[in-house]
């Protein structure tokens, strides 16, 4: 079982910075979850734009946020984070953080834990 709380959602305008961040509880070690972040805006169908692999720590972005947004890491803390620079209006969604097993690293699919959500809005 794991449990997933995302923070740091907010208000910024277009080119500006914004970080969140996912606190992870779980009765196995965290760290052996592939991570990723997603999001949806309204309309839209949910998006994976970053996840990060158990372990090595490889990560792999959407291109729509690459060169862009950063996901990392604490395990120490059991954090999972994704700093947001260059944001554009069309960021503007819900961002969900998620946890899945090693083999969801290698899509944005079949992740089988999820956040509660939280609301990036980006003004032009």
């Amino acid at each position: 079982q794991v449990e997933l709380v995302e923070s740091g959602g907010g208000s910024v305008q277009a080119g500006g910075s914004l970080g969140l961040s996912c606190a992870v509880a779980s009765t196995n070690t965290p760290s052996s979850y592939c991570m990723a972040w997603f999001r949806q805006a309204p309309g839209m169908e949910r998006e994976g734009i970053a996840r990060i692999y158990p372990g090595t720590g490889t990560t792999k972005y959407a291109d729509s946020v690459k060169g862009r947004f950063t996901i990392s890491q604490d395990n120490a803390k059991n954090t999972l984070s994704l700093q947001m620079n260059g944001l554009k209006s069309e960021d503007t969604a819900m961002y969900y953080c998620a946890a899945g097993s090693f083999n969801s690293c290698y899509s944005f699919r079949d992740f089988g834990y999820w956040g509660q959500g939280t609301q990036v809005t980006v003004s032009s």
